[in-house]
């Protein structure tokens, strides 16, 4: 009997719905990427100390010029204080921490003005989970913690930087040339498939 039925068509039929089906499923959730991690280790820029927008003297630890001195200006020929928009140096301009989202995501954020002028966002000790067609944004929304913040980051404008390159590890991602960075707050590990944020970190200016 059971040979039978193995022989019929409907039978037939329903394996190759079932089969198509189990292919499907493990496409659209690719379900070992949560027991797998792909660990990325970039070289992050060589960022100055001394916060964008500051001069040496400023910096925390050297303290004001001793009342009674004159405060020295530098020789000519010595460079632009790291910070300013001429600056041959990287600086960091803004940075955050990761918060947690659908899954429990640590690491910090940091947009850096390479040497050259451009920008690029730099993620550095990521540690989020793996996932389906996750993607890493700039965004204008505010992170929040909790299930409230989870679904925000595609309401309004956003920068789209690529694919995430690992879930762990330092990373860098190159900012097109000629994005408008005003109002672009945050950065959301985007789960395109789902619509649903992993972690976020809010982007603060530094200086």
């Amino acid at each position: 009997m059971s040979r039978r039925l193995l022989r019929t068509p409907l039978t037939w039929v329903a394996v190759a719905v079932l089969g198509v089906g189990v292919a499907f499923g493990l496409y659209w959730f690719q379900p070992w990427k949560v027991v797998t991690d792909n660990q990325v280790d970039e070289q992050l820029a060589e960022v100055d100390a001394t916060p964008a927008g500051t001069t040496p003297a400023d910096a925390p630890g050297t303290g004001a010029t001793p009342a009674g001195t004159t405060p020295t200006t530098p020789a000519a020929g010595t460079g632009t204080p790291a910070g300013s928009p001429t600056s041959t140096r990287p600086v960091v301009v803004s940075r955050g921490k990761f918060v947690s989202h659908e899954h429990d995501t640590a690491g910090t954020a940091r947009i850096v003005r390479t040497a050259g002028g451009g920008h690029r966002l730099e993620l550095v000790g990521l540690d989020t989970s793996n996932g389906p067609d996750l993607k890493v944004w700039l965004t204008d929304q505010p992170v929040r913690t909790g299930r409230a913040g989870w679904g925000v980051f595609d309401d309004g404008r956003r920068v789209e930087l690529g694919r995430l390159k690992g879930n762990k590890g330092d990373q860098a991602y190159a900012i097109p040339s000629g994005t408008d960075l005003a109002g672009l707050n945050s950065v959301a590990i985007w789960c395109q498939r789902f619509a649903v944020s992993f972690g976020a970190a809010p982007l603060v200016p530094v200086g």
